[in-house]
């Protein structure tokens, strides 16, 4: 697994662009420079985010989001499992 988190990503399962194992690792999201944790969806390469609007839901029980635009950068909050491992490895190399 990289280290890159994907262009785009929804926590809502019925997107085709939901991955669960991404989600698992935790996927961090700065918009605008501040740290959000409300983010529905994100594209970074078009530059948006979904937010949920309060607690509002359409007639399905799905919420309703607004779309916000401007700079967006994605990172994993958890390193890969096969990074841990290179990780400590280079630790014990350098000691």
């Amino acid at each position: 697994m990289t280290d890159t988190p994907p262009d785009r990503l929804s926590i809502n399962p019925r997107s085709p662009h939901f991955d669960q194992p991404v989600l698992e690792r935790g996927i961090g999201i700065r918009f605008k420079g501040v740290e959000r944790n409300d983010v529905e969806e994100y594209s970074i390469s078009e530059g948006w985010i979904r937010v949920a609007l309060g607690k509002k839901v359409d007639r399905k029980g799905q919420p309703l989001t607004i779309k916000l635009t401007g700079p967006v950068e994605a990172y994993f909050q958890t390193p890969a499992e096969g990074a841990e491992a290179a990780d400590e490895a280079a630790k014990g190399d350098d000691a």
